[in-house]
């Protein structure tokens, strides 16, 4: 079976995502970017999503928080193809209640293989890359001998 092929427009829907401890860094990131965002779609979590609004001065569709099904929101849209990039500043230092979720999230975003940043110096990188001003096909791994295998 072939791969499936998804195409992402040259401005892309980035969910924007922070843990407690790291709200702080993603809006001094966020505000840092505010014009290189500003040609984009962007989504957010609870808390994280109404800050990035208010220091952006720019319209944030806003999920659920990440504790109460907002990580799970953010992931479906992910598996819809309809969040190409995921900017997730996690803080790897403090035990997070739904951690569940949050690995969840994360394997979304690997399996459908979208771009994603869990630091500052990953988000500076995305964001200074050519291909996130252009359009975009990414290819989707062929999990088709998974699901058989589950099927059994």
């Amino acid at each position: 079976m072939q791969s499936e092929i998804r195409k992402m427009g040259a401005s892309k829907r980035i969910a924007l995502v922070a843990h407690d401890n790291k709200k702080k860094e993603l809006i001094e990131w966020a505000v840092y970017n505010k014009t290189a965002l500003a040609r984009h779609r962007l989504y957010g979590t609870g808390t994280t999503g109404t800050l990035i609004e208010n220091a952006l001065n720019q319209s944030v569709s806003k999920f659920l928080s990440g504790p109460l099904g907002g990580d799970q929101q953010v992931g479906a849209r992910i598996a819809e193809g309809k969040i190409d990039v995921l900017i997730f500043f996690w803080d790897p230092m403090e035990a997070q209640p739904h951690d569940p979720d949050i690995k969840a999230l994360l394997r979304l975003g690997v399996t459908w293989n979208i771009p994603i940043a869990n630091n500052r110096a990953t988000a500076d990188f995305l964001l200074t890359s050519p291909l996130l001003y252009e359009e975009y096909e990414t290819i989707i791994p062929d999990y088709s001998q998974y699901v058989k295998r589950l099927q059994k």
